[in-house]
């Protein structure tokens, strides 16, 4: 319910005391804070009606769920705008001690407790939002590495504890809005956890995933160890987003080229990163190509020693059966040199037969080695084209960054050119002033004269007059 509609028992009020309640209402960015029932409403300055029009009763739960989903959604846009803001001024990467981050996180806690459905347990009611988010590595096979992650932490112990920790590594990974997009495309699994009207299961949902994307710029770097999750209280703190308009406007164009230069110079410094990055990566794989070049040598020599020990074994069958025959033809007198001629064969075969076994070994060793060199490459060879398309899209925005750069510089120029030209005729004006000031003070001076020669005249015609008489 709007703040400006006049409650049932007053009268209805003009549209002059609505405008004025308008104006004293207090102001964050373009949105205005008034009560509702137990929420803070956030409404945007253009869709406030200053007349009054008839509005659903507090007492209708769809209205108070649309509303509350309102001021979640203005709410995000609120903490996702001011986090990007101020860390593309910070320029570094953010920890889980900046405040803004973590009203961002405070803020994404409440619009996923939107409208969750109150499980039965054996405890009682528990409402929790991991379980909707536990479903996002069944959606997007990237986030089961997260998922695995967050449930081998060992001080997580609640589901609340797990879901925050779940958006802090969506985060450093710069995948949530992807997961969240992939999340609120399947309305038939969310409808388990959630209400029909749920945050989640409406417009605003997809908004705030869209706003989400905004992030990937930002580098955040947390660690969960040392960190309760379990017990923290989630507050928004309105006071963070409260602006005064009057400063914003005198800095304001220096405030934009303050921003665009740290950004510049952040977008900069982000490229001689992935720079070097790419680099180290580029190095990694040169010597993963030589390695593997120098395994595929070994394999071959392995394969000939392989082949050539077949041969062997199979000389050596012959030859053993050769002997077996000639035992069974010749003599008894020879049988006992033959006997120790084909234990010996026996025995270099059992020495083959092991060198063999041995040889097998090492090539399936090496075997798997080059497996895994191969798809340690695939993995590396997906990062560097990872990097090199966000160095494209980062190259990009510097260029547009240097283009509205040079269009403020522009325009900084003419307005420099238009106080000059008002310098010179203030100054023109001003000595204008001084010559009719001068002007004044002759004026004055002649009046002065003139008011001095009519007494002298007076004085004169009085005298003249008695002796007329």
């Amino acid at each position: 319910m709007s703040a400006l509609t006049p409650p049932t028992d007053m009268p209805t009020p003009t549209t002059d005391k609505i405008t004025q309640a308008a104006m004293e209402t207090i102001y964050l960015c373009k949105f205005r804070v008034s009560m509702d029932g137990e929420w803070l409403c956030l409404r945007e300055l253009d869709d406030i009606s200053l007349t009054p029009d008839p509005e659903p009763t507090h007492e209708d739960p769809n209205y108070l769920m649309a509303n509350e989903r309102m001021n979640l959604m203005n709410m995000a846009k609120l903490s996702i705008k001011g986090l990007i803001e101020s860390a593309l001024n910070l320029g570094r990467t953010l920890d889980s001690d900046y405040a803004p981050l973590q009203q961002f996180f405070v803020v994404m806690e409440h619009c996923l407790k939107h409208g969750l459905k109150a499980k039965k347990t054996f405890l009682g009611q528990n409402k929790s939002f991991w379980g909707p988010l536990e479903l996002v590595e069944k959606l997007v096979p990237e986030a089961a590495e997260i998922t695995a992650s967050v449930k081998d932490l060992p001080g997580l112990k609640t589901p609340v504890g797990r879901g925050r920790a779940w958006l802090r590594l969506a985060l450093m990974q710069k995948k949530l809005s992807e997961y969240m997009k992939a999340l609120i495309n399947k309305k038939e699994l969310l409808s388990e956890f959630y209400e029909v009207n749920a945050l989640m299961m409406e417009e605003e949902g997809a908004i705030i995933a869209g706003l989400l994307v905004g992030l990937n710029v930002i580098d955040a770097n947390f660690c969960m160890k040392g960190e309760d999750l379990d017990s923290q209280v989630g507050v928004i703190d309105f006071s963070m987003y409260l602006k005064d308009g009057n400063s914003s406007k005198g800095s304001e164009g220096d405030g934009q080229i303050t921003a665009i230069l740290d950004q510049k110079n952040y977008v900069e410094e982000l490229n001689r990163h992935l720079n070097a990055t790419v680099n180290n990566l580029q190095t990694k794989v040169d010597l993963l190509e030589k390695s593997n070049t120098k395994l595929t040598e070994e394999l071959a020599v392995a394969n000939n020693r392989i082949i050539t020990l077949q041969e062997e074994m199979e000389r050596v069958k012959e030859e053993s059966s050769y002997l077996l025959e000639s035992n069974r033809k010749g003599p008894k007198q020879d049988r006992t040199a033959e006997g120790q001629a084909l234990s010996e064969a026996r025995k270099h075969l059992k020495e083959e037969t092991q060198l063999r076994l041995d040889v097998e070994k090492e090539l399936e060793l090496q075997i798997s080695m080059r497996q895994e060199m191969e798809l340690a490459m695939k993995m590396l060879e997906k990062d560097v084209c990872e990097k090199q398309d966000a160095l494209v899209s980062l190259r990009q925005q510097l260029d547009d960054l240097r283009a509205l750069k040079h269009e403020l510089a522009f325009k900084l120029q003419s307005s420099d050119l238009g106080v000059k030209q008002k310098s010179e005729l203030n100054s023109r004006l001003e000595e204008k002033t001084n010559q009719m000031a001068a002007t004044i003070k002759q004026l004055e001076q002649s009046e002065k004269d003139l008011v001095k020669q009519a007494k002298t005249l007076n004085s004169a015609a009085n005298k003249l007059i008695p002796k007329h008489h």
